[in-house]
Parts: C-alpha cells; structure tokens; sequence
C-alpha cells in the first residue's frame, strides 16, 4: 500500500516535469546547465567545486519551477489584469533572476582557472 503510494507521488512528480518542459524559461535553463556541464568536465571540476555548481544550477531550476507555479496560479485566480497579480509575478520572477545572477557569479568563479 505504502509502496503504491510512493509511486503515484512520483507520477505527480514526473508529469510537473513534463509540464515544465513545455515552459520557455524552463528549457532555457536546462540548456545553461548543460552548457555548464560541458565546462565543468573540460575543466576538471574537483568533487567540491561539483557539489557548489550543481547546487547553484538546481537551485535556479527548483526556483524557475516555482516561479513557473506561481504564476499558473496567479492566472487561475484572475484572469484580469490587476497590480497586485503583477507584484506577485514581477517578484516571484525576480527570485530566478538574483539567483541565474549569483549562480552565474559563482560559474565565473570556478571557470576562471581557465
């Protein structure tokens, strides 16, 4: 029972990853983290300097897939333009942006032994 359980929240899981990858910002972010893949191994990461990156990537793409959730719900609750709906997106987008930044900070700061 319990194992059944499991495996239908894990259906819910990789269905939201489907529907994330219908979403523009979305994709683009996969395709950084794949750009930044291929750097990390033509560089020769150290286990450490994987462990930052990697954290930093997932983090942007967790934020961008709750970003994304947000404003699905903003748009379920008013279809209407209203400031309110708008300070909620501009700012819920806002966390992706800081983050892409410090994450790209910190790629620039492991690449530059090049």
């Amino acid at each position: 029972m319990r194992l059944m359980k499991l495996l239908k929240s894990f259906n819910f899981s990789i269905n939201g990853i489907k529907l994330l990858l219908k979403e523009q910002n979305f994709v683009i972010h996969l395709f950084a983290l794949f750009v930044v893949i291929l750097g990390a191994i033509y560089l020769e990461l150290n286990y450490l300097e994987w462990i930052v990156l990697l954290l930093t990537c997932g983090f942007v793409i967790s934020l961008e897939a709750i970003n994304t959730a947000i404003e699905k719900m903003c748009d379920l609750i008013s279809k209407e333009k209203k400031k309110e709906i708008k300070t909620i997106k501009d700012i819920s987008a806002a966390s992706v942006l800081i983050q892409a930044i410090i994450s790209i900070s910190i790629a620039l700061v492991l690449f530059s032994k090049m």
